[in-house]
């Protein structure tokens, strides 16, 4: 019998938010509720950002809120390895190219070849990535590749459409933006062809995610609404890739009073700021609505 196996994955690249805590206890909860794991996963392939001073911070602040999780925890930059192997499949399959323009190389390449009409943007609002790269020759790219340019990898989402049969679902038990649930369909073409590595970061996101959630074995992933859309990319990699899906649950996001999604940089909404202004657990779970 499978255990149902929740996670909470924040990245030590600042202190934890009232936000976090939000989503750290909602974990702690409904893993509780269906007799389940909570697992800690420390995402911070971003090894410039990320330090082991905010990682010890995480680990006090939650241990304050009295949340416990089972061990070992899983750090990304411990297990470039698992992500490399999953790139190499999609590099294999022909699912990827190297992208060799720079964000304000694209821009400038949009910018001439644009037909007058609005270009395509993704669902967090940039500009999709320009086709150039995509349509170059395997001897031209292999040539850049050779001569030291910088690239991404990045998806080639036309070619990785075609390679998953049939419509792709998930399960969703929270809601997205426009209060969707149930079962959603994936809409990964929105993204375009999104990064799954730079040369500075051996893999996005997108695909540590879905590595990272299958090899810990994670049933359900509850998360902020703020990434709804890009589940979307997270099952087509998963399919791409063979993984098992989760169900997901994406929940409201706490806001500032300024009605914005709270950041690392506000200190104000920091726990560690709110702890040492006297505030309890008990205090924080109110605020957050818990």
């Amino acid at each position: 019998m499978t255990v149902p196996t929740f996670r909470f994955a924040p990245s030590p690249n600042g202190e934890l938010h009232l936000g976090h805590a939000y989503s750290a206890l909602l974990n702690a909860r409904m893993a509780g509720e269906a007799g389940g794991w909570l697992l800690l996963r420390i995402e911070d392939i971003d090894t410039e950002r990320c330090t082991p001073e905010y990682e010890r911070g995480i680990r006090t602040d939650l241990a304050w809120l009295g949340i416990e999780s089972e061990e070992p925890v899983r750090r990304q930059s411990e297990h470039f390895d698992d992500y490399g192997g999953a790139l190499q499949r999609l590099i294999d399959e022909e699912l990827v190219y190297p992208a060799f323009m720079s964000r304000g190389e694209a821009r400038t390449w949009i910018a001439d070849n644009g037909t007058g009409e609005p270009w395509p943007r993704d669902p967090d609002g940039a500009p999709l990535y320009p086709p150039r790269d995509r349509e170059l020759s395997t001897g031209e790219r292999r040539a850049r590749m050779a001569a030291g340019e910088a690239f991404s990898w990045r998806l080639d989402m036309a070619a990785a459409a075609g390679y998953v049969a049939g419509r792709i679902d998930w399960r969703e038990t929270g809601a997205g933006p426009d209060g969707e649930t149930g079962l959603i369909q994936a809409k990964p073409e929105a993204w375009g062809d999104v990064v799954l590595a730079r040369r500075d970061t051996p893999a996005s996101y997108n695909l540590c995610v879905v590595v990272d959630d299958a090899i810990q074995g994670i049933t359900d992933v509850v998360r902020g609404r703020d990434l709804f859309h890009a589940t979307s990319v997270h099952r087509l990699l998963q399919e791409l890739l063979g993984l098992p899906v989760p169900v997901y649950h994406h929940h409201d996001l706490v806001m500032g009073d300024d009605g914005r999604k709270l950041s690392k940089s506000r200190r104000d909404t920091a726990l560690r700021s709110l702890r040492d202004a006297g505030a309890t657990p008990d205090d924080i779970r109110r605020m957050v609505g818990l």
